[in-house]
Parts: C-alpha cells; sequence; structure tokens
C-alpha cells in the first residue's frame, strides 16, 4: 500500500499492512445511535472513517447502535442515513445491533456455562457501593458464585419477560479489584420492556453498549475500530470480551482493533444530543433542523455546503488530545466555498426610500450586473434601475465625518452597477426621523458605458433595489444560540442559562426582482451583506432566506 498517512490513525493502518495484515481485510464502520440527529461532532467520526475506506478502497459499514429501545426512534435512522449520503459520502451496507440480539444473547448464554457471566439479584445502588473507587479495590456480589444451572434458568426467564425491569441484570465474572474500574464486573444485559423500533416486543432483555459494541464489530469483521477518546477506558473491555468468545467461532477471522482519537469541540457550540434535545424539548429552538443547531440538517438549512464542511473537518484534521475549535474556522469554510459558487444579488435589510430627483420621471433602465465574478464563465443578469430606489438606512448621514465614505449630503457614492450620485437633502417626519433621501445622479457616469465619467473614483459603492419592482421577502438573520464561549461552563448554572436571546432576528426586507423563482436551498451572496439560503419553509408568495454567514467574521469585533 502506497499510501501516506496524514495522521496517527492512518499510522496504526499503516503498520498493520507493514506486519502482514491483508488489505482485502480493512473494513471500517461509523455507529451512531438512532436518539437524535447527527451534529457536526459527528462529521468528524463520518470524515474519518468513510475518508478511511476512500483512501484504502476499503468498505465502511453503517451501523445503527440500537440497543436502547427507550431513546431509538426510525426518524433518526432516516435522518442520520439522508445526513451521511448528503456529505457525500456512501456506505457497503447498513447494519443495526438488532440484526445480532440472537446471537448476543447466545454468546452472552456461552459466557454464564463458562463461568464468566452470571445474574446479580441487588439493586443498582448496592452493586454500585461494592464497585469501590480508583484507589480501592471493589468487593464481590453475594450472588458471584450461583451456579451456572440457576443463572441460566434466570437469564432465560430474564429473556422471556418473567421478570420486571431492575430486578436482574447479567454481568461478566472479572475482576472486582481492577484499577480499571469498567473491568469490575460489568453489566452485559438489562430488563427493559420497551418496544423496540425493528423488533417490536420480541425482546424483554437489551444488550448494554460494550457487550455490543465489540461484538458486532467482530461479526461484521471490522478491522479497525475508531472511537472518541471518552472510549479510551473501554478497550480492556472490549478486548475481553472478544477473546472471551472468538474460540466459538471459526468464520470469523479478524479481530478488530479499537483505537481512539479526539472528539470535535467546537466554540460557542454544544455537542451532546441530550443537551441539544433538550433544547428541541423546551423550545428553545425551531426543531432539530433549525438553522441554530449544530446539526448536520440545522447547518445544511442554514445553507452550509457538503464541501465546506469536509474542508472544516480536514483543517480539524485527528488529534490525539482534546481541543476547542473556534467556530470562526467553519465559518470561513463556508464562505470560502460560497464565495465561488454564489452568485450576487442585491437585497436591502433596512430600507429608506432615496429618489433621484434630476432622473427622468417615468423612465426605467435595464442594466448589467455579474451574477459572480469569481466564476470563470461570468453571466450577468439584468436589473430595473430608475427614479424612485431603496437604499440601506445605515448607508446615509445627514451629517458625518471624513471617515464615513457611504451617502451622506453634499458627498459623492456609486450606485451598484449604476450611477454615481450625490446627496442634496432629505425629508424627514413629525418625529424628525428620515423617510426619503433626496439626490442627484451624473447622467454621464453609467457603470460599463467607457465614458470618461465612468471611470471616475468615488471611495464609496453603495447597492440598492427599486422601490417600484422590489419583491418582498423575509430574512431570518441568525446569531450564535449561546453567548458563552464553553456554554454551562459556569458551575452555578445550567447550558441553559448562556442562550443568546438576540441569536434570531427576522427582518422584512426589499430585493431585487431577479429572486421571484427561488426555491428552498438556493444560496446567494447579498452583496455587501453575507451569504443567504432559502428556507424549507419558504413558498412562491412568501420567501424566507436564512442568514448562512456574513463576508466576515465580525463576532469578535
Amino acid at each position: 500500500m502506497e499510501n501516506k498517512p496524514e495522521n496517527f490513525i492512518e499510522q496504526i493502518i499503516q503498520e498493520d499492512l507493514s506486519s502482514g495484515f491483508d488489505s482485502k481485510d480493512l473494513r471500517f464502520r461509523f455507529p451512531p445511535e438512532p436518539n437524535g440527529y447527527l451534529h457536526i461532532g459527528h462529521a468528524k467520526a463520518i470524515g474519518l472513517n468513510f475518508g478511511l475506506g476512500q483512501k484504502y478502497n476499503a468498505p465502511v459499514n453503517l451501523r445503527f447502535d440500537d440497543t436502547n429501545p427507550e431513546k431509538e426512534e426510525v426518524e433518526y435512522v432516516k435522518a442520520i442515513k439522508n445526513d451521511v449520503l448528503w456529505l457525500g459520502f456512501n456506505w457497503d451496507k447498513v447494519t443495526y445491533s438488532s440484526d445480532n440480539f440472537q446471537q448476543l444473547y447466545d454468546w452472552a448464554t456461552l459466557l454464564i456455562k463458562k463461568g464468566k457471566a452470571y445474574v446479580d439479584s441487588q439493586t443498582s445502588e448496592e452493586m454500585a457501593e461494592q464497585k469501590g473507587t480508583p484507589t480501592t479495590v471493589g468487593k464481590n456480589s453475594p450472588h458471584r458464585d450461583r451456579g451456572v444451572e440457576e443463572n441460566l434458568n434466570i437469564f432465560t426467564e430474564m429473556k422471556n419477560g418473567v421478570h420486571k425491569e431492575g430486578v436482574h441484570v447479567l454481568r461478566a465474572k472479572i475482576d472486582m479489584s481492577h484499577p480499571n474500574m469498567l473491568m469490575r464486573d460489568p453489566i452485559i444485559y438489562r430488563v427493559l420492556n420497551k418496544p423496540h423500533h425493528r423488533t417490536s416486543t420480541d425482546w424483554k432483555i437489551y444488550p448494554m453498549y460494550d457487550w455490543a459494541h465489540g461484538q458486532c464489530d467482530y461479526i461484521e469483521q471490522i478491522s479497525h475500530s475508531l472511537c472518541s477518546l471518552e472510549f479510551k477506558p473501554h478497550r480492556d473491555l472490549y478486548e475481553w470480551f472478544i477473546e472471551s468468545i472468538k474460540h466459538e467461532t471459526q468464520n470469523l477471522s479478524v479481530l478488530p482493533k479499537q483505537r481512539e482519537f479526539a472528539r470535535l469541540n467546537l466554540s460557542y457550540t454544544i455537542m451532546s444530543k441530550r443537551k441539544l434535545a433538550v433544547l428541541v424539548e423546551k423550545g428553545f429552538v425551531d426543531g432539530w433542523d433549525d438553522p441554530r443547531m449544530p446539526t448536520i440538517s440545522g447547518l445544511r438549512r442554514r445553507g452550509y455546503t457538503p464541501k465546506s464542511i469536509r474542508e472544516f473537518i480536514n483543517k480539524v484534521g485527528v488529534a490525539k488530545r482534546e481541543n476547542v475549535i473556534d467556530v470562526s474556522l467553519l465559518e470561513f469554510c463556508v464562505r470560502e466555498d460560497l464565495n465561488k459558487e454564489a452568485d450576487r444579488k442585491m437585497v436591502v435589510i433596512d430600507p429608506v426610500k432615496l429618489t433621484i430627483t434630476n432622473y427622468p420621471e417615468g423612465k426605467t433602465e435595464e442594466l448589467e450586473s455579474e451574477d459572480n465574478p469569481e466564476k470563470d464563465s461570468i453571466k450577468k443578469r439584468i436589473i430595473p434601475f430608475n427614479k424612485h430606489l431603496y437604499i440601506e438606512r445605515e448607508d446615509f448621514k445627514e451629517e458625518a465625518n471624513r471617515k464615513f465614505f457611504r451617502l451622506t449630503i453634499g458627498k459623492e457614492v456609486r450606485l451598484k452597477s449604476a450611477y454615481i450620485i450625490k446627496g442634496t437633502s432629505v425629508i424627514k417626519d413629525a418625529a424628525g426621523n428620515i423617510v426619503q433621501i433626496l439626490c442627484e445622479y451624473d447622467p454621464k457616469s453609467k457603470s460599463g458605458s467607457g465614458t470618461e465619467e465612468s471611470l471616475r473614483k468615488v471611495k464609496g459603492t453603495l447597492h440598492w433595489v427599486t422601490q417600484k419592482e422590489s419583491i418582498n421577502i423575509i430574512v431570518n438573520s441568525y446569531d450564535r444560540l449561546f453567548k458563552e464561549e464553553a456554554p454551562g461552563s459556569n458551575e452555578k448554572g445550567s447550558f441553559l442559562d448562556d442562550i443568546n436571546p438576540d441569536s434570531l432576528k427576522v427582518v422584512h426586507a426589499k430585493a431585487e426582482p431577479s429572486l421571484k423563482g427561488v426555491v428552498p436551498g438556493d444560496t446567494f451572496q447579498f452583496q455587501r451583506k453575507g451569504y443567504f439560503t432559502v428556507d424549507k419553509k419558504s413558498k412562491a408568495d412568501n420567501i424566507v432566506f436564512n442568514k448562512t454567514v456574513g463576508l466576515r467574521d465580525s463576532w469578535k469585533k
């Protein structure tokens, strides 16, 4: 294999191949639990596993770790599949831990027969008390030496629904004095009288994650089982379980190798599906795909592209130590991609009327403007122009200092793709608010006309739309969902205390008429404002845009 390692995981794989491991036996997996929507942290694991598959021409399984029927739903299975495909990856097989429920049960029975597992009938509190601490050894359960037949009988009764939840559990018999707390007789099975999204009510007992995870890797012949760092202490148990049953399997030759990498932590963001679920359930956001959510579906709805997320994952890299990545890097990646791909449009977010007093009444010109100057094949669109316009309210000051390069009385600016104008006066309402700006234009200064006046330089260029031809749109302007860089880090408070009350502002804007035919998912650069994407709830008579990202990082300012 000539692939040069780019990170320590690839180095491990390369060393295995150099030591005689057959490249044909390489197989990876991405194993999410279907108990919520995937977030940007999962995108790192997706990129790593599927990226390895692409690099080594090896198959990758999408496996649903569905061993907890209390929280898992078909909705989440569908969403996860959509997210992986949208990111640009595909799997060799879709598998489920529940595919192996019978095999996992049979192997657990085998452990009992070998004297390596027993039924414990204590309360969870009693078991926790006996577990000991990292500096003190644990105590054996009074049921640890139950006979094989009694254990088998009770375990069968648990499977058949004879016993209520919490009465019995099946534990591995390892070592209550082991320095790794996870090796102190961990629970393998518990009773759960809950219907499963795939197996319905067939099972009354369900395997614990540690028992199902490694055995499913073994059944699927995964060569390298890649987990986040929190699972490093689980590696001893992972290997013990596989070692305990490997001699009973003749057709499984590959022993999976678990290795760990640092998970993705993003500033001003939470990466816990449990906490994200709280935001949804309590109505702080508009569902799992709210554009403020760090979920992949939320980022997609906001206008992030698969390419930008893949590029972000590449820039973050694969590390052995935890660190926090600044969210501005993710925003930089989407900004870079959309700058090349998004067509330009003129939209006035906070409009104020502008009247060109010396422009002919009733005349409307058709002006040309480039769709995207970054593209090789430059396309142009037609924009109407006349006497009565809208500009941004912030682009005018009645009186301004020399550093203000936009419109003011007696000062010239250029209207984008149009003419040079000079402010002359204003009209105010009874409260003293400016309701209309009056100006004059230079008829010879039309952009692209080739005249000497058209080449005249002025320091400011403003975007605009006409009053009559412009269309009404709604813009959801998003800020970060949390005010703090590490939400919930204050010991006295909850992460909910750090929610930014101004994370969403809904404004009514005026847009150039070429935006009439947009459909959900279309993304544009609103000139001088940022990148905006048509929301999924948008309709022809009620066009709604979500702000993806500004033209530059303004958060820290």
